[in-house]
Formats: C-alpha cells, sequence, structure tokens
C-alpha cells in the first residue's frame, strides 16, 4: 500500500498547483475584462493607429503574456495529473477495485475538478457529441478529440440541459476568457478537462462544432 500512498500524495500535489494555476489564469483573466473586455487578441491601437487611450496598454500585454505561459503550464500538469491518475487507479484495482470509485471522487470531486480519468455511471447520457475540431483553437487546447461526448459543459449537466445548443452557446459567451470545466467520455474513459472560450484566428470562441446525440445513445 505504501506505493499507493505516494501516488495519491503526488496527485494532491498536483491537484493544489492546478488549482493554484487556475485561480492565476482567472485573476489575469478579470485584467483583461477590466480592459474593455480587450481579451488576447483585442486590438491595442485605435482606427487611426495610435496607441488605444482608453486602456492600460502595458498591463493588458502582462496579462496577455502571464496567461499564454500560465496556460502552457496548466496544459502540462494536466498531462501529468492524468497520467498519476491511470497509475493509481491501477495500483488500487489490483489491490481493492472497490477504490476505484471512492479515489475518484476523492481526489476531483471535491470543488477540484480537472484532468484526470474518472469513474462514472456508464449510462449516464452525453449532453452533446463533438464532431469537427479546428487546428491551433481554443477547443484543442484544452484537449477536445473529434469523437468526445461531453457530459457536463461548466454549470450544464444532465439534470439542468435543456436538449439545446444554444443553452452552451450563452455559457460560451458568459464565460469568455474564463475556464470552463468540461466532463468527456472517450472511449470508455471519462476525463475532465479545462476550456478557455476566447477569440482566435479562426470563427467563433470554441474553434469546435458540436451536436446532439443521436437517439437512442449508443454505450
Amino acid at each position: 500500500m505504501a506505493t499507493e500512498i505516494t501516488t495519491k500524495a503526488r496527485l494532491e500535489r498536483l491537484m493544489a498547483a492546478k488549482v493554484d494555476l487556475e485561480a492565476q489564469i482567472n485573476k489575469n483573466g478579470q485584467i483583461l475584462a477590466a480592459n474593455d473586455n480587450v481579451g488576447m487578441t483585442g486590438s491595442l491601437v485605435d482606427a487611426e493607429g495610435f496607441p488605444r487611450n482608453d486602456i492600460d496598454i502595458y498591463q493588458v500585454r502582462q496579462a496577455r503574456q502571464t496567461i499564454i505561459c500560465l496556460q502552457n503550464d496548466h496544459k502540462e500538469l494536466m498531462n501529468q495529473i492524468q497520467t498519476l491518475l491511470n497509475q493509481y487507479h491501477a495500483e488500487i484495482a489490483t489491490t481493492d477495485p472497490e477504490l476505484v470509485n471512492r479515489a475518484s471522487a476523492l481526489e476531483l470531486n471535491s470543488g477540484r475538478e480537472g484532468g484526470g480519468a474518472l469513474i462514472m455511471p456508464p449510462n449516464t447520457r452525453p449532453l452533446v457529441v463533438v464532431n469537427l475540431v479546428s487546428p491551433n483553437s481554443p477547443a484543442e487546447e484544452a484537449g477536445l478529440r473529434v469523437g468526445d461526448k461531453i457530459m457536463r459543459f461548466g454549470s450544464i449537466n444532465e439534470n439542468n440541459f435543456k436538449n439545446s445548443l444554444a443553452q452552451i452557446g450563452e455559457v460560451v459567451r458568459d464565460m469568455q476568457n474564463q475556464n470552463v470545466q468540461l466532463k468527456i467520455k472517450r472511449g470508455e474513459q471519462f476525463l475532465d478537462l479545462i476550456l478557455v472560450p476566447k477569440a482566435w484566428s479562426g470563427r467563433g470562441l470554441l474553434g469546435c462544432n458540436i451536436v446532439l446525440p443521436p437517439e437512442p445513445m449508443e454505450y
């Protein structure tokens, strides 16, 4: 059991670091929002090519650079968490399979969800299915793939979903430049991802296409 405890302790440290990173990203996102919601790509010059005087350009540039660095760190951290979670689940499954469900709840469901393999009820129906992910888009940065079934999108879950893509679109607009927690099913594995809706070089704020699942849904 010593290996299990060691792996769990490492997971807890990584999860704490994840929470701290997300808080820093949100803090800098609020700076961009306070500067006319300029985001990561909004222009810093006016129509005549002069520096805008309605925003703090230095502050915006610093916040943008910080967010880029933090998002890179966050992506790497999420990869580490997923690897450790898979290792931890493999370890406890060999000693006590009943611990797998309790371990998932302990590690991720106490207000610190993100980036790991989860055990969920097998018949939970997805909200939407991803059928396109554009290169270099926020969706790709978050780790979404074609075929992913989204089980939860921010505050939307199976209990309050109205079977409307417009409901998800409203969350996307309201959460621009902020972290949106996704719970997805990929094959037989459940994962938590962090998606940041934002302006990018392509269309929309996500760079992916989602559709309602067909009826009946195969699991």
